[in-house]
């Protein structure tokens, strides 16, 4: 459900093009929309809409399908041809017609069915202003990070001028700068210039190129530097837009040390490090012959070190089956002289038990969490539960799980407004907050909130302080215990049945 005021405050940046051929629909929506955005431009028909749109700027062109002159679809794909990234909503009464199909071809941001559900309407406009929202702050955080980068490349050039016979002490800090900002990842660089070294030395590789190797392997992730924190230390599934910023980091890396004469000689390598012989790799999606000699090594060691790293959804693989998957890829995405050999030196690789992406000091705690707190109370997502019970499953620290749950707060929402739905849900979380200091909090499915602990909550004194909050509500509440020793594999999707 959608806060009005949030969207409000969210859409008020962006400019609307809306175009729809019945007036009377276009003369009700155009009113609402202008309560939200800070411009909204209407047209008549496709053809008037796409005359209206080469005219000015719109963030976001909403348009019915089926219209005279030109219908929806048409105008879209010619939208798409002066800005392939423009966002798009559709209006529509036959969600299952021709021109939907047609629609979800070209790519919309979202649709929304006529009559108009403004729950629904609001979703979409909510969801689409988040996403340009996003998009701008990332392209001027890009900027700014691009400046520093410039600013570094001139400060770490004039270090190197005057530090040239301390070379060890200056690749060491900028490993540290690196893994300080990325502290989930620390170590990594560390570890994959040993495998490369590694993999190199048993290919016969000179000692020149297994020195420069495990150089390029310290730096091999340096351009993360310009990679916006909000993806860099995102603890869940990128998508699109986040994955294509995370992609730019070899090319940046490549930049900065082609610059710095005293690691000119590593750029190459640390450029390609994520291109597949086989072309399907990035930045430049470059075949073997292409890719530089030592980065088909490193590429290698770079997978081994990922695959063998405990991920916030994804358990880590043994050595045996990481290498098991590199050599069934060997064929098509990596040189197979450097898979032999690699097979040959990291079998025996002995990996630390305590290597994995997980929070360790309660600052990097406070970092993480950042992506998974609820903006409402400010207690603990549903998604970050999640995580916590996979953590708990196989590292015991909390043995019970209590799940408070809000009956009839729908009706009482319905009924009193979703204000005064919210201040009770504020007053509740409030209420947690305080009684805890070891426990977790985490407000799942709405209306309903979990208690992670250890048995040293009063659930009593709880369940007590809640009904009071309640007291004058038509909402009731109850509390079921869950052991999370008795059953130590337990998920949201779990609970959600219950």
């Amino acid at each position: 459900m959608i806060n009005l005021k949030e969207l409000q405050a969210l859409a008020k940046k962006f400019k609307v093009l809306y175009v729809e051929d019945d007036i009377s629909v276009q003369n009700a929506l155009a009113e609402y929309l202008k309560n939200l955005f800070s411009q909204v431009t209407t047209a008549n028909d496709g053809e008037e809409g796409l005359q209206t749109y080469k005219k000015g700027q719109y963030d976001i062109v909403i348009t019915d399908l089926s219209m005279p002159k030109m219908n929806g679809i048409e105008m879209l794909q010619k939208i798409r041809e002066i800005n392939p990234s423009q966002a798009v909503l559709i209006t529509t009464a036959h969600s299952g017609s021709d021109y939907m199909s047609q629609a979800i071809k070209i790519g919309v941001d979202g649709y929304i069915v006529k009559p108009f559900d403004y729950e629904q309407l609001n979703y979409e406009l909510y969801k689409t202003s988040e996403k340009l929202e996003v998009m701008q702050e990332n392209e001027a955080y890009k900027k700014t990070l691009q400046r520093m980068v410039e600013q570094k490349t001139a400060e770490l050039s004039s270090m190197i001028h005057f530090q040239h016979d301390n070379y060890e002490k200056t690749l060491l800090a900028m490993v540290k700068l690196i893994e300080e900002r990325d502290t989930y990842t620390a170590g990594h660089s560390q570890r994959v210039a040993n495998y490369s070294k590694m993999i190199a030395k048993e290919m016969d590789c000179s000692e020149e190129e297994c020195d420069q190797i495990y150089r390029a392997g310290i730096l091999h992730d340096i351009g993360k530097i310009v990679t916006p924190d909000v993806v860099l230390l995102k603890p869940k599934k990128l998508n699109a837009l986040e994955y294509k910023l995370i992609q730019e980091h070899p090319q940046v890396g490549y930049r900065l040390l082609a610059n710095i004469p005293m690691y000119k000689d590593l750029a190459d390598t640390v450029r390609d490090h994520h291109e597949r012989c086989d072309g399907s790799g990035y930045p430049r999606g470059i075949e073997a012959n292409e890719i530089d000699k030592l980065a088909k090594v490193m590429m290698i060691a770079d997978t081994f070190d990922a695959m063998t790293t405990n991920r916030i959804y994804k358990g880590r693989k043994t050595c045996q089956e990481a290498l098991d998957e590199i050599q069934s890829l060997g064929t098509s995405q990596y040189d197979s002289d450097a898979v032999k050999a690699a097979l040959r030196v990291l079998k025996d690789v002995v990996i630390a038990e305590d290597i994995n992406q997980l929070p360790h000091t309660e600052i990097e705690k406070e970092r993480f969490a950042y992506f998974y707190k609820d903006s409402l109370t400010d207690l603990y997502n549903q998604s970050y539960l999640d995580v916590i019970l996979s953590q708990n499953s196989y590292d015991i620290k909390y043995t019970k799980l209590h799940l408070l749950r809000l009956k009839n707060f729908s009706r009482y929402n319905k009924d009193s407004g979703w204000k005064k739905g919210d201040a009770v849900l504020e007053k509740i979380a409030k209420s947690l907050q305080r009684c805890f200091d070891l426990s977790m909090v985490f407000r799942i499915f709405g209306d309903d909130f979990a208690i992670l602990d250890n048995g040293e909550c009063n659930m009593t004194e709880i369940e007590q302080q809640i009904k009071e909050i309640l007291a004058e509500t038509i909402i009731e509440s109850d509390m079921l215990e869950l052991s999370l020793v008795a059953k130590k594999t337990i998920t949201v999707d779990d609970l959600e049945k219950l």
